[in-house]
């Protein structure tokens, strides 16, 4: 208390400068307030300026732009960069220095899109890479925010891969480049695939420096087609064609391999550029010829599948990888022209007989015809001249008719042996293909594996009978059957046919004969052996007229005679008349013929 009692007020201090705020100091309040001022930064509503930011929350953040009092920004605009940390310095919009609670309104959004358009140019021009925040999807790919503008991202560009599922990039922030600016329309495109391309591009540089013919890599299966199999070395890709998948043949990749998997491939070769790369699986493995049965030989039988037709042969499988061919010319003994298909098909499992063997080349003939006795060894003993056979129609020609005995057996009918009779223009008027046909043998030629074959031999030869029937001035009832320039074709029954020229076919009258018109024709030429008759229908007018004429100038004669003789030699008289009869005789038997045709 003592203490207290010796303390005074001090007697001159200035009571009303204290209470303006500048006790002691010597200056005024006013300067005060201007030299703090003088601290703080100069702003105006609607600037852009750059702020640090000095705390953060799940809704806001707090940023410092210098001035007296700080901004709060939400954190919705900070959704393209969920990397925002305190200290960071981010651009702020002034919305207005003091509101009605005194606090400073500030917008990073605005900033950001009143220098966007400047930036996203920019960026374009100097290839930058940029975040956005995905807002949402649209028709074809996604909306992006990006420096406070909305892009476009087509599906195309989201990534090297396509994407199916466009949901699950909503929401995210993903780095971008700017691909393409409508100054226009302010229409901006972006894509990440560009980048990944670009890192990818890095890797694949780096890879494919190191590749080296016969080189062996492990890879994933990225995708399978019909033709191959492309393969993932980690950044570059890689073929397998279907041929090098497997030493045996391959229908379809997946038979193989599975999308995915893991193998191991070996570099077969590659373009200068490096950006074809030709792989082989099967490559890794020994050729299956090289551990093909060492005893193998010509002649031994072997079993496989047919793994490839064509119309030449078949391809075998005896083994995976080792193949033989048959040609269709070794699948039957018939020597007849026909296709592979009509023996076996793919996937039949067969026997055969090698052929040829070639190790060095790697090729195999096979035969199927060898595993049955060849016809032609034993084809006299079988098929011995003049022994009668059932065959089958083949195939014709103008000459003759193909026919086959059995598989392997072939021969010709030539077109004069088909009938003693009927006159054969073509063997389709006798017979057609497919259809049976009786034969005898008539001769056989082993070296080029023929028979010679008749079938009229098998009836007795009507013309032995006809040479007797048939004889010259023989005189037969006939139908004109066909005419001709040079004359008709005469049907005498019982299939038989003779030929008359022209001037043969002149009728009493004069007249002409015609088609189907029936008459008398007398036989004027008969020959066996070229099975030929020429008739004569004008020669029976003719004879009978110059029987008569002959007739009557005996009949003339006699009569000038008797006169001369009447008186004198009565007998020489009746001798005359009896000649003249006998004459007349002879006329009446050549009627009684003809009437006796008719």
């Amino acid at each position: 208390m003592e203490n207290l009692k010796n303390i005074a007020p001090i007697a001159d201090f200035d009571w009303d400068a204290y209470e303006s705020g500048a006790a002691n100091t010597g200056v005024s309040k006013e300067e005060l307030e201007k030299a703090y001022d003088a601290t703080l930064n100069k702003v105006n509503s609607n600037d852009v300026v750059e702020g640090t930011v000095i705390s953060l929350n799940k809704r806001e953040a707090v940023v410092n732009i210098g001035y007296k009092s700080d901004g709060i920004i939400p954190m919705a605009e900070f959704r393209y960069n969920p990397d925002l940390k305190v200290g960071d310095v981010v651009e702020v919009y002034i919305e207005n220095q003091e509101d009605k609670k005194g606090q400073l309104l500030l917008s990073h959004k605005k900033a950001r899109a009143a220098k966007s358009w400047d930036r996203v140019n920019e960026a374009l021009e100097k290839e930058e890479i940029v975040k956005g925040f995905v807002k949402c999807r649209t028709k074809g790919g996604m909306i992006v925010d990006v420096f406070g503008i909305e892009a476009f991202l087509p599906g195309s560009q989201i990534d090297v891969k396509p994407i199916r599922d466009y949901d699950v990039f909503v929401g995210k922030t993903m780095e971008f480049k700017i691909v393409k600016i409508n100054q226009e329309f302010k229409n901006v495109v972006v894509s990440h695939k560009a980048l990944v391309e670009e890192e990818l591009e890095a890797q694949k540089k780096e890879i494919i420096g190191k590749l080296e013919k016969g080189q062996i890599l492990e890879g994933t299966v990225k995708n399978i087609t019909s033709y191959g199999v492309f393969i993932d070395l980690g950044g570059v890709d890689g073929l397998i064609h279907i041929t090098d998948l497997s030493w045996g043949r391959v229908s379809d990749p997946t038979e193989v391999v599975q999308l995915d998997q893991k193998i191991q491939v070996v570099i077969i070769d590659f373009d200068e550029d490096k950006k074809r790369i030709a792989l082989g699986l099967k490559q890794l493995t020994p050729h299956p010829w090289d551990a093909l049965d060492a005893d193998l030989k010509v002649g031994d039988h072997v079993s496989g599948k047919v793994v490839v037709m064509a119309d030449y042969g078949a391809f075998i499988e005896i083994a995976p990888g080792v193949e033989g061919l048959i040609h269709v010319s070794e699948m039957s003994w018939s020597q007849h022209l026909r296709s592979a298909q009509d023996f076996m098909k793919v996937g039949d499992e067969i026997e055969a007989v090698v052929l040829t063997l070639d190790r060095a080349e790697r090729k195999m003939s096979l035969g199927i015809k060898q595993l049955k006795a060849d016809p032609w060894e034993s084809i006299e003993e079988k098929y011995p001249v003049g022994s009668k056979h059932t065959a089958k129609v083949r195939n014709f020609t103008n000459f003759g008719v193909f026919v086959e005995i059995e598989e392997g057996v072939d021969g010709l009918i030539h077109i004069s042996d088909l009938s003693w009779t009927k006159k054969v223009k073509h063997p389709s008027e006798f017979t057609q293909i497919g259809a049976p046909i009786e034969v005898q043998v008539l001769e056989i030629d082993k070296e080029n594996r023929r028979l010679s074959l008749g079938h009229k031999q098998l009836e007795e030869n009507p013309w032995d009978k006809y040479e007797a029937e048939f004889k010259v001035d023989s005189i037969h009832e006939g139908t004109i059957v066909q005419v001709l320039d040079k004359g008709a074709v005469i049907s005498l029954g019982e299939g038989i046919e003779g030929f008359a020229t022209p001037k043969h076919l002149v009728k009493q009258d004069g007249a002409q004969a015609q088609l189907n018109e029936t008459l008398d024709f007398k036989v004027i030429e008969f020959n066996k052996d070229s099975k030929r008759i020429i008739l004569s229908h004008s020669r029976i007018h003719e004879d009978i007229a110059r029987a008569e004429a002959r007739a009557e100038r005996k009949q003339a004669a006699a009569k000038k005679a008797a006169a001369r003789r009447e008186e004198a030699q009565p007998a020489i008289q009746n001798q005359a008349a009896a000649t003249t009869l006998g004459d007349i005789d002879a006329l009446a038997a050549l009627k009684a013929q003809l009437e006796g045709k008719k």
